[in-house]
């Protein structure tokens, strides 16, 4: 199985979402990640966010109002990197999609 970006989200109300990205991979493709530095877009308060902690899957929780591509770079622990990414999806309550 190869590392990919799963999501979660929450419809809070008024066109803003509660949201979660992580790496889902084996146990063993995510014990070989030191840390993930997401990059969100650019209007996101703090939009390069890093993130260490193996035991969420390297999860990222956060919230916003719009869909976006959001990128990942993988660090592994021998050096090398991974490049990832993954369009969020954002649903209203009756499961139509938001427009970016």
């Amino acid at each position: 199985m190869a590392l990919t970006i799963r999501q979660e989200t929450q419809y809070r109300g008024n066109d803003r979402w509660q949201w979660s990205v992580w790496l889902d991979g084996t146990p063993e493709e995510l014990d070989d990640v030191d840390h993930v530095m997401y990059v969100l877009h650019h209007t996101s308060p703090n939009p390069v966010r890093e993130i260490r902690d193996r035991s969420t899957s390297f999860r990222l929780d956060t919230f916003g109002w719009g869909a976006f591509r959001i990128y990942a770079r993988v660090f592994h622990k021998g050096g090398q990197e991974t490049p990832l990414y993954h369009d969020l999806e954002l649903r209203y309550p009756d499961g139509t999609l938001t427009t970016a």
